[in-house]
């Protein structure tokens, strides 16, 4: 697939609403919370949402799974809010504390532009759930444009079946978290009740729609292949936690083989909110982490993603300082 730049100017100062989309904030049920706020009219939902559309940066990001990343860098937005809000996110300033800048859809569809023009392969939509409605907007706009690369779903998991379905033929890959296999741990550092379930039904739901991880070159520079549909699985090793990330591990390889990637993941950074929990006080053990690897490969897991050496470091953390918005 090809890729090259398509002018943002093209587009109308504001697009057209799907009303039907957009009715869907009457009574917010996106996410498992189903808190039923009338965005519309302005009420916040618990992801603390309304009806504005805020992103806090759009800019390439080098440090995604690598056929994410690529060499040129993923186009990755980075949404404000989120429904869940866990203790330790290292994107707090942004989930918890609603950094960010309000936008139309129509300026989201132009920056979906922008990033491919950047030689973004791919756009990357972090945290979009309770922003779902606007992003099928956005990309039908963007699609109508000229829009050429793929979008990935860059979610925590806690998704309902019906928000997923309303992304077919605009979303064909996803890039999902399973972060508990016990709910005490959700309901600790999560605040749901029901993590667990909801993350199973869910990337049932994703690895149905998506189907099998599939890599391909856009351009013959390409150096490696990229992620153009299918499911990445992650899992982010919680300090004092191997159990459960063995449970996850054996749960997903069991259930999907090698059609839905695992991507194992040891750069926890203990942050400010996480301070509640002596537990979560220090990193992740490397020997806890190489008995993780070892577990998946003692299972039979052929291929995954893993970290290298010192992963906790704050270049994952960008600045959401409202860059490309």
């Amino acid at each position: 697939m090809g890729s090259r730049a398509v002018s943002a100017a093209i587009l109308p100062i504001e697009g057209p609403v799907d009303s039907g989309l957009r009715q869907q904030l009457d009574a917010c049920r996106l996410c498992p919370r189903r808190c039923g706020a009338n965005r519309n009219a302005g009420q916040r939902g618990v992801c603390g949402a309304a009806d504005e559309l805020r992103v806090a940066r759009a800019a390439l990001h080098f440090w995604e799974e690598p056929p994410i990343s690529g060499s040129t860098g993923s186009g990755t937005v980075f949404f404000s809010h989120c429904p869940l809000r866990c203790a330790y996110c290292q994107n707090a300033e942004i989930s918890h504390r609603s950094a960010g800048k309000d936008i139309s859809t129509a300026r989201l569809a132009e920056i979906f532009l922008e990033l491919e023009a950047q030689g973004a392969r791919n756009i990357n939509l972090v945290t979009p759930t309770h922003y779902a409605t606007h992003i099928i907007e956005a990309l039908g706009l963007a699609r109508d444009a000229g829009l050429q690369i793929p979008a990935i779903y860059n979610t925590a998991g806690y998704e309902l079946p019906g928000t997923l379905r309303l992304l077919e033929g605009f979303v064909p890959a996803f890039l999902t978290d399973f972060k508990y296999w016990d709910d005490q741990w959700g309901r600790r550092y999560s605040q749901v009740d029901d993590y667990v379930a909801h993350a199973k039904e869910a990337l049932a739901a994703m690895a149905a729609q998506a189907g099998p991880v599939r890599y391909a070159a856009f351009r013959e520079s390409d150096l490696d292949p990229m992620l153009v549909s299918g499911v990445i699985v992650r899992h982010l090793l919680l300090p004092g936690r191997l159990d459960d990330a063995k449970a996850i591990v054996r749960y997903v390889y069991d259930n999907y083989g090698d059609d839905v990637a695992l991507s194992l993941m040891s750069q926890y950074t203990p942050m400010p909110g996480s301070s509640r929990f002596p537990e979560l006080a220090a990193g992740v053990a490397a020997q806890e982490y190489e008995a993780l690897l070892d577990y998946a490969d003692s299972i039979g897991v052929s291929d995954y993603f893993w970290q290298e050496g010192a992963a906790a470091l704050e270049s994952f953390i960008p600045a959401f300082d409202g860059t490309g918005v």
